[in-house]
């Protein structure tokens, strides 16, 4: 690795936790309820944990990091205001004349769109499939029950605690939420793969990742 990919590296590093961070700290003031904030926030705190544990191990893609970066922070916002309730969706539902605040749905698209590239950088890198097609089957399988374990998550959280249920759960009334939940996560690994796979092959070459 040259001196200016190595500072490059460093600054992507310095870059993401500062992001990170600031956004953490905004979402932790005065959010609508702090058990609500806790389990929203709670899996971007754990995805920050193991890149940080696996930071010099297994070193990811400048897209892979921005990406996760980016789903941390609509897991952030999310956690502040409640999905129902976040500006943007509310804005979004005015301007279309719609009856619901559809951030979460934004939410669980994302929950597709960037595991599916996670995935696809340790099915590469590790060497785990010789077929391309039997890898990108295997992502988007992968990224649709990982969505249905969370549908169970919140389904446990809504068993465990009536209070905090509402505000995590987000339904709002819609009767196939869970449905439409997981079936925007398969679309986003579905979208992710074609849109974003030439670029991800461009990074992981450029790192010397693959050959």
């Amino acid at each position: 690795m040259t001196a200016g990919a190595g500072g490059n590296k460093v600054s992507l590093q310095i870059g993401w936790i500062a992001v990170f961070l600031l956004v953490l700290v905004w979402s932790g003031i005065k959010p609508h309820d702090y058990p609500t904030w806790f389990l929203e926030v709670s899996p971007a705190l754990i995805g920050a944990a193991v890149l940080w544990f696996t930071r010099h191990g297994f070193p990811l893609t400048r897209l892979t990091y921005v990406l996760i970066l980016a789903h941390c922070i609509i897991l952030m916002i999310g956690g502040h205001y409640t999905y129902a309730e976040v500006p943007l969706g509310d804005w979004v539902r005015d301007a279309f004349d719609g009856d619901r605040n559809d951030y979460d749905k934004l939410g669980h698209l994302v929950q597709g769109f960037v595991p599916a590239i996670i995935a696809r950088e340790i099915m590469i890198r590790k060497n785990v499939f010789n077929s391309a097609r039997w890898r990108d089957f295997f992502i988007v399988s992968f990224c649709l029950g990982f969505s249905a374990f969370y549908e169970l998550i919140e389904w446990w959280v809504a068993l465990l605690s009536e209070e905090a249920a509402e505000s995590f759960l987000g339904t709002q009334g819609y009767v196939w939420d869970t449905q439409s939940d997981m079936g925007l996560a398969l679309l986003g690994a579905l979208l992710a793969l074609p849109m974003l796979g030439r670029l991800h092959d461009r990074q992981m070459k450029a790192a010397g990742y693959t050959r």
